[in-house]
């Protein structure tokens, strides 16, 4: 579930919620210290949010995956006349306010999603065409790459496109993620088909 806003703004921790490892804890595995076949499902979580945020908030748009949960706000935008940069200020205090004034109830709801689905929750809010992420996971992915591969990734750190190959391979996974977006999601799909299938055999 991809929210329809695809720049966020700027990343920041929040609250002190950020841990040291996917859950916030040692060890490998996954949030709660679940290891990736354990992790629980995220079944229900539109409903859940859904129904859990205050009237006033919305719809939220929602991003999961097997460590994160997203949550992305609409809130109003403010009635502000004037140039460009004087209605992005505007949105961009709106959202500061909401962040704080939001605050002690958006932690309260996060807890008990985090202990529903395993799963760290990262807030958001878009406020006319300005979005900010306030939290958010930073997983480590060990891969192996091989010659042709590195290069690309020093390409784009000695171009100062990334300044290090960690920030290159994210880099260039957004930017698949962003060109591929209709055959990830067909992808997704049918992975959700084969689950079915799956759970419905003689050993479910």
């Amino acid at each position: 579930m991809r929210h329809p806003h695809e720049k966020y703004g700027r990343l920041s921790p929040e609250d002190g919620r950020r841990g040291r490892g996917p859950g916030g804890g040692r060890g490998r595995g996954g949030p709660r210290g679940f290891h990736e076949h354990e992790v629980p499902s995220a079944d229900g979580v539109d409903g859940f949010f859904a129904g859990r945020l205050p009237d006033g908030w919305g719809t939220p748009g929602l991003r999961v995956d097997r460590d994160e949960i997203t949550v992305m706000v609409t809130i109003d935008s403010p009635a502000t006349e004037g140039s460009e940069a004087d209605v992005a200020a505007a949105e961009q205090g709106r959202i500061s306010r909401w962040r704080e004034e939001s605050r002690e109830e958006r932690v309260t709801i996060a807890r008990e999603a985090e202990h529903r689905y395993g799963r760290k929750v990262a807030w958001g809010a878009t406020a006319g065409g300005t979005s900010a992420l306030f939290t958010h996971l930073s997983v480590p992915v060990m891969t192996r790459l091989r010659q042709p591969e590195r290069q690309v990734l020093d390409t784009l750190v000695d171009s100062g496109v990334a300044r290090s190959r960690a920030e290159a391979l994210a880099w260039c996974v957004k930017l698949v993620g962003e060109h591929s977006e209709s055959w990830l999601a067909d992808l997704r799909t049918a992975m959700e088909a084969v689950q079915k299938v799956r759970e419905q055999g003689p050993g479910a």
